[in-house]
């Protein structure tokens, strides 16, 4: 199995701690954030995991090597400055992930969620892992029914937890899908996903599963710094 790990964002949010060094590679409980994902997917066997890079994006290689101190190879999708987002950056990486379905998880999450819960046979082009709405996002992203089904809308919304399972085919049409979306004349172009997501949707092609462990979404100094202090022996 491959991976993708969404490394490329500015990381604003969280300066002046990301003024020289990329969000992933902030240290929580000893260790940078993306090495507790690489540690993980490790665990359940994946053997090559595609990193997109854009801010500061010399760091990682130098920080991370080539994967073989875990077991893997590790493979850099440099976006240039400014990040595709996470459609675009995940259609650059595509050549390097292949046709089979592949695990995604974003750089700037901390969960004790396992990866191996997600399937590997799936059905439909994605499985989103949801959790419970943060006091950042009491709103929520989209609707998970009882059968497993993903709806836009619904009466109880979940978070999105940046942890997914993808086919290559949740990609096809996209230029028509995201219409003139701005970015999308560029190339590489930059857009992103959730317009791919609703459409495949609409043609019952997404589930989900709910976590309700721990996960923390590391979007500011303060988050970080309470996740750090969490993970201390």
């Amino acid at each position: 199995m491959k991976a993708l790990i969404f490394a490329a964002g500015l990381g604003e949010r969280m300066r002046p701690l990301t003024n020289t060094t990329p969000k992933p590679l902030l240290q929580a409980g000893g260790k940078p954030l993306i090495v507790w994902h690489l540690e993980k997917l490790a665990a359940i066997g994946v053997t090559d995991v595609v990193v997109n890079t854009s801010w500061l994006a010399e760091q990682f290689p130098e920080a991370l090597g080539d994967g073989s101190r875990w077991g893997m190879r590790l493979h850099f999708s440099y976006e240039g400055p400014t990040p595709l987002e996470t459609g675009g950056g995940m259609l650059k990486a595509l050549p390097l992930l292949g046709d089979a379905p592949f695990l995604t998880v974003n750089g700037d999450v901390w969960t004790d969620f396992d990866f191996a819960q997600l399937p590997r046979q799936m059905h439909g082009d994605a499985h989103l892992v949801f959790v419970d709405n943060p006091p950042q996002h009491p709103t929520g992203d989209y609707a998970l029914l009882d059968d497993g089904v993903v709806r836009p809308e619904g009466e109880r919304k979940l978070t999105y937890a940046g942890i997914a399972m993808y086919r290559a085919a949740l990609f096809e049409g996209w230029r028509e899908i995201i219409g003139a979306a701005p970015g999308a004349e560029l190339s590489p172009p930059k857009f992103k996903l959730p317009p791919l997501l609703v459409a495949a949707m609409a043609r019952n092609a997404v589930r989900g599963t709910h976590h309700t462990g721990r996960w923390t979404d590391v979007g500011t100094p303060q988050r970080l710094a309470e996740l750090d202090a969490s993970l201390v022996p």
